[in-house]
């Protein structure tokens, strides 16, 4: 059995913060730990944290991928499961994770959608199919690979470990989502699993200066990252690695068929 850290970056989110800790206390299969980054807050976001029996970890730095990467690094889990404050995992959600985990060990990483809650009906309706949708399908052309969703993901251990030092940890204007998307090894493998499916707040259409601060910051991550490694190379680089992950496959499917029945 797999240890499963989650980490929740807050930033001055109390109130959602408390629905996010209720929601993972309602799960049928607990976090191993339970961490909740305080990226600078000035509300009760660290108190109500600690009453719901999570580690809080100060991170003073404000930006998303700066309050991400201290709860990775503190993490000790050997899965790292990442959700927003305002996530609303299902009850089955860690269940579900390592249940993707266990029945594939080539599985490196793993997200879903999202569902939009809140707001008005028209803008759930664009946000989950347009503005997630569209971000799935755009990543999948542009990286050649899944990207993932900073709402609902999950990924081993050692492959933090392994794009730590590439990420933009200085760049307070990167996703760390997309960030850490871009610089995974051609051969780490990420699966979307449609039943991982997060419920999340539809706060970022309530103004449009909101949803076009992150717009903006998301193709200035992705410039970032294409000038480190241009987009045709990426595109052979991943197309490799995704053959090598098949072979991998492949060849544990076989293991499996080999081994012997045990006796009744």
């Amino acid at each position: 059995m797999s240890t499963l850290s989650v980490v929740i970056p807050s930033y001055n989110d109390a109130a959602m913060l408390r629905e996010c800790l209720r929601a993972l206390a309602a799960q049928t299969r607990q976090p191993d730990e339970l961490i909740v980054v305080d990226n600078g807050c000035t509300d009760d976001t660290a108190q109500i944290a600690r009453a719901a029996g999570a580690r809080v970890v100060v991170e003073p730095v404000r930006g998303v991928l700066r309050a991400t990467a201290a709860g990775f690094d503190a993490a000790t889990g050997e899965i790292i499961g990442r959700l927003d404050a305002d996530s609303r995992p299902n009850p089955d959600w860690i269940a579900r994770v390592m249940a993707d985990f266990r029945t594939d060990p080539t599985l490196d990483a793993v997200t879903g959608g999202g569902v939009f809650y809140g707001g008005r009906a028209f803008w759930r309706f664009v946000g989950r199919w347009g503005y997630l949708g569209g971000y799935v399908v755009s990543m999948r052309v542009v990286l050649g690979r899944t990207p993932l969703f900073g709402s609902n993901f999950a990924l081993r251990r050692e492959v933090w470990d392994d794009v730590r030092g590439r990420i933009h940890l200085d760049d307070p204007r990167t996703h760390d989502d997309l960030d850490i998307t871009c610089v995974l090894d051609p051969d780490t493998s990420v699966d979307y699993d449609p039943g991982l499916l997060m419920p999340v707040s539809a706060r970022p259409f309530d103004r449009f200066a909101e949803f076009q601060r992150r717009a903006s910051w998301a193709f200035h991550g992705l410039g970032v990252n294409l000038r480190e490694v241009p987009w045709l190379t990426r595109l052979r680089l991943t197309a490799a690695g995704r053959r090598r992950r098949r072979a991998r496959r492949a060849a544990y499917e076989v293991s499996l068929r080999s081994v012997p029945a045990s006796p009744e």
